[in-house]
């Protein structure tokens, strides 16, 4: 057994905004595994600033090289370490999957993966000035989507409120699913209020309205709320079950919403799932801005978590946003997410 890291830079069709910044380019690194017949490929892709094992690329390196070093003499992956190193543990056990598959990117076996359903997933808007997102809300709704996810926080809220209003003057919560994530860009004494106003245009929920690690004020506004919150970066860094159970019960949210690459990989995402099954908490997974290999490997994951007939729209449809991405057989026809088998 051997391996090899590649490092690649992939560049952006146009700036992807958020409350936290403006994306140009994405660092990836690449685990190949090889063991003499076989070969297999995933994907490590920590976000700067956000992710919990971010950090200089020669330290991620470092550690990335020692994780597949180890994997390579024992043949099993260190769960236990790798708790603290999402992005990491996600590329390898990608990698490893990637290896064992029957056929190429072939990770799991199911109706998706087999090319017999597609993924239901929305369509996102990123952040930009009010005409930007209005043109690209449009270029949504022409394209079929019926769920559609609004990234705010970035211009005037009223003028966000606005896009909203416009939108459901056009389609009845019947034909357009809005979702809105305000990436923690919300203050907290200004929040009730905010969703109180984007309540009136029945919006599905709201990801993250103040930053993470408020969890009080967070189950505040979980229990005051009219709109249903998501929990998303709120869950990064919290690692052990027992903390991820803890959390859960003190915020009691209404979702949460999972990133392999953010929240502890394929088996983090796992024990996040069945936590919040337990607590009767709705969960519905999407990707972090990776290539396509980690899309990939997410997409037939989320077909692995939640069966073959998905009717939760999902956040999958990202692969379409890098100039220089790397070619898999995923397709989107629709608002749906196929495999091409």
């Amino acid at each position: 057994m051997r391996f090899e890291i590649e490092h690649r830079l992939l560049h952006f069709k146009q700036p992807a905004g958020t409350s936290r910044g403006v994306y140009l380019t994405r660092k990836i690194w690449l685990i190949h595994l090889y063991d003499g017949k076989r070969q297999g490929v995933g994907e490590c892709a920590p976000l700067p600033d956000l992710s919990c094992d971010a950090m200089s690329d020669e330290q991620y390196a470092s550690i990335l090289n020692k994780v597949c070093e180890d994997y390579c003499k024992n043949g099993e992956i260190d769960y236990d370490f790798l708790r603290d190193y999402p992005s990491m543990l996600f590329g390898l056990e990608t990698a490893v999957l990637s290896l064992q598959a029957s056929r190429p990117h072939l990770l799991f076996d199911t109706a998706f993966s087999r090319g017999e359903q597609g993924i239901p997933i929305n369509g996102l808007v990123w952040m930009g000035n009010y005409e930007e997102m209005l043109a690209r809300l449009e270029e949504k709704l022409e394209k079929g989507f019926r769920c559609v996810k609004l990234k705010i926080g970035a211009i005037d809220f009223d003028k966000e409120l606005d896009l909203v209003k416009r939108i459901r003057e056009r389609f009845s919560f019947h034909e357009v699913e809005l979702r809105v994530d305000a990436n923690g860009g919300f203050k907290y004494e200004e929040a009730l209020y905010k969703l109180e106003l984007l309540s009136q245009y029945a919006i599905h929920s709201i990801e993250q309205p103040i930053k993470q690690g408020q969890w009080a004020y967070m189950a505040e506004l979980c229990r005051e709320s009219p709109l249903p919150i998501a929990l998303d970066e709120e869950l990064i860094g919290v690692n052990d079950p027992e903390t991820k159970r803890h959390m859960l019960n003190v915020i009691k949210p209404r979702y949460i919403i999972l990133k392999p690459s953010l929240h502890g990989g394929m088996m983090g995402c796992r024990e996040w799932i069945s936590i919040a099954k337990d607590m009767g908490i709705g969960s519905w997974i999407t990707s972090a801005l990776e290539s396509n290999i980690g899309l990939n490997a997410i997409a037939q994951f989320t077909s692995s978590v939640y069966g073959d007939n998905i009717t939760m729209p999902q956040g999958l449809g990202t692969g379409q946003l890098f100039t220089d991405n790397i070619p898999m057989p995923l397709e989107i026809r629709g608002d749906k997410l196929y495999y091409v088998s």
